[in-house]
């Protein structure tokens, strides 16, 4: 499968953004998506970026969760989209459908994780709108997420996404000895 950039030049390119579909057809790539998702969050947690880890997670942490949320993509209860560069993973987000039967048309946007050599080119904006797209398309009327509150620029891009604060846990997120008002924001598909 060719997942080759279609570029800007060769000083921009454009990332691939593979579904779970495309991204699991592909046996290369497939098989590396664990260690290469393992990657990008450690990478990133190591450096304080909240995503719900105080320490960069086990390899195996992170392929059970890879695992969960395939699984849960094929049965249309999450979708899951794969930033690549040359064959090269440079991002991944998932939303998850609710678990509970009166919940579940509505999901829940998990992760937006875009490693730090490509911070600063959009990526998460096409990552969390093309999610915002997969949801759209798979009937969820309301996708939530919360964030941690110093998460300043992920609360702007959601913002600006049409995302809006419905609550908030104030000093909620412990981390490192500090503590971080917990976000809860929406989008309603609906409309």
């Amino acid at each position: 499968m060719d997942i080759s950039t279609t570029g800007r030049g060769d000083t921009d390119p454009t990332p691939a953004l593979l579904d779970a579909a495309r991204l699991t057809a592909d046996p290369d790539l497939a098989a590396r998506f664990p260690a290469e998702a393992h990657r990008v969050l450690a990478d990133l947690v190591r450096a304080g970026a909240p995503l719900g880890w105080d320490d960069p997670p086990a390899p195996d942490e992170v392929a059970d969760l890879i695992a969960r949320v395939l699984q849960a993509a094929r049965h249309g209860d999450a979708a899951l989209r794969a930033a690549y560069l040359d064959r090269r993973l440079i991002g991944l987000g998932y939303w998850l459908r609710y678990t509970q039967a009166t919940n579940r048309q509505h999901a829940d946007l998990v992760k937006i994780a875009v490693s730090a050599e490509a911070h600063g080119r959009g990526i998460g904006r096409s990552l969390t709108s093309t999610l915002v797209a997969d949801a759209r398309e798979a009937k969820i009327e309301v996708l939530t997420l919360d964030a941690r509150a110093d998460n300043a620029r992920a609360l702007r891009l959601y913002r600006s996404l049409g995302f809006r604060e419905y609550g908030r846990l104030p000093a909620f997120v412990a981390m490192g000895g500090r503590r971080y008002d917990k976000v809860f924001y929406m989008l309603d598909l609906r409309t």
